[in-house]
């Protein structure tokens, strides 16, 4: 099948490209920027929990607490500030009494009750974080301004988290309810925040355009931006020749931050643009399926992670834009043991561990399959490294091109999972629990984060009392205990916390990285020429 992508001008005319061929752009005006990354498989912020998703909802909506900065800060957002009991069970939040919903009405702590209903009644995109110590009945709002949670047990990940969840305005969502959906079939192509931006839904294609227009009348204001970005098109340009060609001819104004590395130095030379280079909280990960034969089998695994080329990966390809991570949790948070020994690349020990497995019963002689996201370069190349060394050692895997959101879908269940895929854990929010918490607990297993279905009780163990603990150096000691065993019994592949590489335009003023979203605040950007 041949592969398409798409890029829209101006308006609702739309220009079909197939790779290779030059992009049709119309003539956009000086306060409009093209956004070239890519977009949610929908618009719904309780269907999806992934990074085009924060990149699209950190505009369109607003949150109780919100990140700024890098590394990030949890800052007050429509919250005013919050209060919680000393049993670590009862979290109160005042809101502001001046935050109006796009279509002008007045955005209460009912809306936030509502959409905390929503998002664990649907039990989809972030109602993982929630589901296991919060109940739709215990989120109240005794006043206008007042919310009030009562968890099940104490959660310490708790105000971390609360960046997760959209607030959504219930009034234009309940008269499209069908079936008892929630709305989430309108809202999967519409919006109904209060964020900084609208969504135009007459140009909405989904994952190929969505174009934003900013909100004079949000509540935060605009005085800290002279010359903010009137109308945001956001495109998914899935050919990483043709998005870093259109972004060097000045066609677009960002591309994602997944810029191969060895189109860095291209885009430096250029006099058009440029490349935002940033320390993030981006763990590359090789997931491998622990309920398939033979990755069921710990030594098979081991054999696999002393079978990646790491330093080939990272210096040769990457040119030392990242940093090698040992396990699950990026280096530079607290929870990361300073003296977690990484796998190495070391094919003779790869060979003994594979006549191992073998000597217990593993079926190390089939074919075993990767899939890689076929947009993005780098799965493409760190599936090869891997190809090429495993074919050394008689293990063939075959590559298999796909898309995020049919790999997502794919992870619900063990025998859909592939054997092993490609992707990173990015910073969702800022704790440990982000990382190894759901990425190990077999309680999130038919997730994403969890599809290696990994399952040691010790571990289960090990996360969930950490989640209780108020005490942050108790917590540390338990995380770097099941990060220990974690990577022991080699659950993945864990190669490195990303340095993210973003090609702008020179057009581009006042870009502020921070590992939530990717640096996708379009708030506080503005355009020159």
């Amino acid at each position: 099948m041949k592969r398409r992508t798409f890029l829209a001008g101006t308006g609702a005319a739309a220009a079909t490209v197939v790779i290779g061929s030059p992009i049709a752009l119309a003539q956009r005006q000086p306060n409009e920027m093209i956004w070239a990354d890519q977009l949610p498989g929908n618009l719904d912020p309780h269907a999806l929990f992934d990074v085009p998703m924060q990149g699209y909802m950190s505009n369109v909506y607003d949150t109780l607490y919100a990140y700024e900065g890098n590394p990030p800060r949890l800052v007050p957002w429509l919250a005013t500030g919050h209060t919680v009991s000393e049993d670590g069970l009862t979290w109160t939040f005042k809101l502001n009494d001046n935050v109006k919903f796009h279509d002008g009405s007045p955005l209460t702590a009912e809306d936030v009750v509502w959409s905390f209903a929503r998002l664990l009644t649907l039990k989809r995109g972030a109602a993982s974080a929630f589901l296991p110590v919060l109940d739709p009945s215990n989120v109240t709002a005794p006043d206008k301004t007042t919310v009030v949670f009562k968890l099940k047990h104490p959660y310490v990940p708790f105000l971390s988290a609360i960046p997760l969840v959209a607030v959504l305005n219930r009034r234009v969502i309940e008269p499209n309810v069908k079936d008892n959906d929630w709305g989430t079939a309108w809202l999967s192509s519409n919006s109904a925040g209060s964020g900084v931006y609208v969504l135009d839904a007459e140009t909405y294609r989904p994952v190929q355009q969505a174009d934003l227009k900013r909100n004079p009348n949000h509540f935060k204001g605009w005085g800290h931006n002279a010359k903010p970005v009137e109308v945001v098109r956001r495109r998914n340009i899935l050919e990483t020749t043709t998005r870093i060609n259109a972004l060097i001819k000045g066609e677009i104004d960002a591309t994602d931050s997944y810029l191969p590395t060895d189109q860095v130095e291209r885009v430096m030379k250029s006099k058009t643009a440029t490349v935002s280079q940033d320390q993030s909280m981006r763990v590359m990960v090789l997931r491998m399926n622990n309920r398939k034969a033979p990755f069921d089998n710990v030594s098979y695994r081991q054999a696999l992670s002393y079978a990646f080329n790491y330093k080939g990966f990272i210096s040769g390809v990457l040119k030392d834009y990242a940093v090698r991570n040992a396990g699950p949790t990026p280096a530079n948070l607290w929870g990361a043991p300073k003296d977690l020994t990484p796998y190495e690349y070391n094919l003779d020990k790869a060979k003994e561990l594979l006549a191992k497995a073998k000597a217990e019963g593993a079926p190390i002689d089939r074919p075993i399959e990767i899939h890689i996201q076929q947009h993005l370069a780098q799965t493409t190349q760190a599936a090869q490294i891997l190809q090429q060394d495993l074919r050394r050692i008689g293990v063939t895997l075959n590559i298999v091109p796909n898309l995020w959101p049919q790999l997502v879908a794919s992870t619900a269940k063990p025998e859909t999972t592939p054997d092993m895929w490609v992707h990173w854990v990015s910073t969702y929010f800022v704790d440990p629990e982000n990382w190894i918490g759901q990425m190990y607990d077999s309680s999130f297993h038919g997730t994403w984060k969890a599809s290696c279905w990994y399952k040691n009780e010790k571990v289960d163990s090990l996360l969930r009392d950490g989640r209780r603990l108020s005490d942050q150096a108790k917590r540390t000691a338990l995380y770097e205990e099941a990060s220990r065993i974690v990577v022991a019994e080699a659950a993945d592949i864990w190669i490195y916390n990303t340095i993210e590489l973003r090609g702008l335009s020179n057009r581009v003023k006042g870009f502020q990285f921070t590992p939530v979203g990717s640096g996708a605040n379009f708030r506080i950007i503005s355009l020159t020429g």
